[in-house]
């Protein structure tokens, strides 16, 4: 019998562990993109999924529609001092961050309601600023969606697309 707990006993415990280890990672990892422009320091937190080979733009963010700039909660962007965002006052605090993607330019929002749960309980009422932005295209892929701060913008990229949104 002690011999069976021995050989028992470390296995099970190597189960459990490889078993726990493995429903604690979630498909898309926690990210942050934090910098500096003009003395504010930005911080965008979020959960960046992987393409896998499927179509972002138009097919799994759909054109026209709120998306939370991320997966899982909603990304939340926090700037310490007051900005200006593509030309309009942003004050300093903590916002959800979303994007509607369109086919030719894309509208970033920036909302009052900092602790949200992906885009399903979103309230444009809260909505403290909106921004209308172009895109670019990318040569080449992004397979991690990413945040940038650098050089007086803030870049989402994912697939085959850049969001740049100037800041000063």
């Amino acid at each position: 019998m002690k011999l069976l707990r021995k050989i028992l006993f470390p296995f099970i415990t190597l189960l459990v562990v490889n078993f726990t280890n493995a429903q604690e990672k979630p498909a898309s990892s926690k990210e942050m993109a934090t910098g500096k422009i003009n003395g504010a320091t930005i911080t965008i937190n979020y959960s960046s999924p992987s393409v896998k080979e499927r179509k972002i733009w138009g097919e799994l963010v759909p054109f026209n529609e709120v998306w939370r700039a991320g997966a899982n909660e909603a990304t939340t962007f926090e700037t310490s001092k007051d900005i200006t965002v593509g030309g309009s006052k942003l004050p300093a605090g903590k916002y959800s961050f979303f994007v509607i993607p369109k086919e030719k330019e894309c509208i970033v929002i920036f909302n009052k309601e900092a602790k949200q749960w992906g885009s399903s309980k979103y309230n444009e009422k809260e909505d403290q600023l909106r921004v209308t932005v172009k895109q670019q295209a990318s040569k080449s892929s992004t397979e991690k969606l990413v945040y940038t701060v650098a050089n007086n913008k803030v870049v989402l990229s994912w697939e085959k697309w850049n969001i740049p949104m100037s800041i000063k």
